[in-house]
């Protein structure tokens, strides 16, 4: 599909006009629409896999088929990896795009255009725990980086077509087109700009259009008519908001540990079992588990929350009260376990889900027991419900633009607008403070990779250390005379002289400055010693290190050259002038103008 694409990009249009800033919103269309499609080919294979799994165990009176799901698609989906895509897993959505933009520049793989839509069919459709909205924007991700890699090989052409594919992705799905744009911002941080809002909007336009001719003006989340403002709740709200903040963390430290738990066995087939069974054991306890779960939990908006409870295999129990509470906490845990699972066993799904799934689930309980405070304190369930979706999605995904506008745009209007705001800026405040990246984007800032709104740290994350070494220097023995040195001397264009041992480890340094005094008294030429002429450099860097330490150690020695290291045995120099060439660079690369 990518070369078939690329040929296309190539011969269809003039090369100067596809690399002009002119056609760059016809790339966006382009681009919105390859993930309106992708959005409808997922939920549609996945809904009916879901129909089709559902189907036979009620035709077959199997209880247990739904349980054996999950393994079935873990297996299916490993095998797809190993024999189609070669070994090369899609991995977790969100956080690969935002790997392989400060990575990898932008330059996402090919097989990502298709490999997400088949693993994470299989992975959900099957009975997995999570979203569809990863594997979603993953793939049309891999559209807009493949048009930008054809049309004008720049970062900021790359990165504005993936933001472009994010706010498609999620306006397709959602029928979220503002809420979309402010995704691609908050989370794949597309500088909002006059230059971007343009084609942003264009492509998450198409994709809603796109999705809408195709599956109809539906919605995945319907929520009813809803209960204006009152000003009597707004305490209730905010300590809605604050149980969000909570909620977010615990829901993130749920889904980080099942993650952790799972990946701590020895063996991918070892996971893949105890992670299916895991699941299984889950679905057969609440059906309403089973993949994304949007269709059980809409029945929350209306206040029925018999659907869940008649789903359990528990059918005798007729929950009231608190035990309906204790089954809905139950129900709210075990969804952000099962999604880390369901990940960590090999299956490829998102937690974008999950999220608005608990805070559903959040949501009723809040509204359940505010009811039995009295009428003065109640609070109507569906405000509490989207109250609950805003602020855990707020806080696990740390975008609260973002959700306060879906919960905005899914609800039809603004009637809600000021405790939604309150409910999600109090939630991401509180996960904030207790967690300082989002599951999106913990591991990536733990190791240094991940790009920001801070245009200082995002540029000095993009530049790669080892493009800038000088391998080109004049390496000296210790033990070497200075008559030895001078013919060294006299071809070399450097001024600097690295002196290494035999097993190529720094010893010091011998700078031209210093070697001039002595270099015209023919009587040292066999007495004084290389050695002896070395000094120790004022600091070096490590190959590895972070290109911030690197700046700091210039900043602090004010040197023009620092050597670099590699596991403490040497490979070159770097150059202060190199490094701000290449600072400015991608200062230049990054802005979309």
């Amino acid at each position: 599909m990518g070369r078939r694409l690329r040929k296309w990009i190539v011969n269809a249009v003039d090369s100067d006009w596809k690399s002009s800033d002119r056609a760059l919103l016809g790339w966006a269309v382009l681009t919105g629409l390859a993930a309106g499609l992708f959005a409808v080919l997922l939920k549609r294979v996945v809904g009916g896999l879901h129909d089709g799994m559902s189907g036979f165990a009620e035709w077959s009176a199997w209880s247990w088929w739904l349980g054996i799901g999950p393994l079935i698609g873990l297996l299916a989906t490993r095998w797809v990896v190993r024999n189609w895509l070669r070994g090369e897993h899609p991995g977790p959505g969100v956080p690969s795009i935002l790997h392989a933009l400060s990575q990898r520049h932008g330059r996402i793989k090919r097989t990502w255009m298709f490999a997400p839509l088949i693993t994470s069919s299989l992975s959900v459709g099957l009975g997995g725990s999570g979203g569809l909205e990863g594997p979603s924007l993953q793939s049309a991700a891999a559209i807009g980086s493949e048009i930008g890699r054809q049309t004008k090989r720049t970062f900021n052409r790359r990165l504005l077509l993936i933001g472009c594919a994010a706010s498609a992705s999620l306006a397709a799905l959602f029928k979220a087109p503002v809420a979309a744009i402010i995704f691609a911002v908050e989370v794949i941080m597309i500088d909002l700009t006059a230059s971007s809002l343009v084609p942003l909007l264009l492509a998450s336009l198409t994709a809603l259009i796109t999705a809408t001719a195709l599956m109809g003006d539906g919605n995945i989340l319907t929520p009813p008519d809803l209960d204006s403002f009152r000003m009597a709740n707004l305490p209730l709200y905010v300590l809605l908001g604050t149980l969000c903040g909570a909620g977010s963390v615990v829901f993130s430290r749920l889904y980080l540990g099942a993650s952790a738990a799972v990946n701590w066995l020895p063996s991918s087939r070892l996971r893949i079992w105890v992670g299916g069974a895991v699941i299984g054991g889950a679905i057969l306890l609440f059906p309403s588990l089973y993949g994304e779960g949007y269709e059980v939990v809409n029945a929350l908006f209306k206040g029925h929350a018999e659907m869940l409870a008649s789903d359990m295999s528990m059918r005798r129990i007729d929950p009231e009260g608190w035990t309906l509470v204790g089954f809905l906490m139950l129900a709210w845990a075990l969804k952000p376990i099962l999604t880390g699972v369901t990940l960590s066993a090999g299956g490829v799904a998102g937690v974008f889900s999950p999220a608005i799934f608990c805070g559903w689930l959040l949501g009723f309980q809040f509204a359940v027991v505010s009811r039995w405070m009295g009428p003065m304190w109640s609070m109507p369930i569906g405000n509490a419900v989207l109250a609950g979706i805003a602020g855990l999605l707020a806080g696990v995904l740390h975008a609260p633009l973002t959700a306060i506008l879906l919960a905005a745009e899914v609800s039809g209007g603004y009637a809600l607008f000021v405790p939604v705001m309150l409910t999600s800026g109090i939630s991401f405040q509180l996960s904030k403070w207790w967690m300082r990246n989002s599951v999106y984007t913990r591991e990536l800032a733990e190791r240094g990779e991940l790009l920001t709104h801070d245009k200082d740290q995002s540029v000095l994350t993009l530049m790669k250390l080892d493009e800038m070494v000088v391998s080109d220097f004049e390496v000296l023995n210790p033990h070497w005379t200075l008559g030895q040195l001078i013919p060294i001397i006299e071809r070399s264009s450097r001024n600097l002289f690295p002196v290494l041992d035999r097993h190529r480890h720094l010893l010091g340094v011998v700078d031209l400055q210093d070697v001039r005094e002595v270099m015209f008294d023919q009587a040292l030429y066999n007495k004084l010693k290389v050695h002896e002429l070395m000094v120790l450099p004022e600091a070096t860097v490590e190959a590895t290190g972070k290109m911030e330490h690197v700046m700091r150690a210039f900043e602090r020695t004010n040197a023009v050259f620092l050597p670099v290291l590699d596991q403490e045995r040497y490979i070159g120099f770097v150059a202060q002038t190199t490094l701000f060439d290449a600072y400015r660079k991608w200062l230049k690369d990054t802005s979309i103008q």
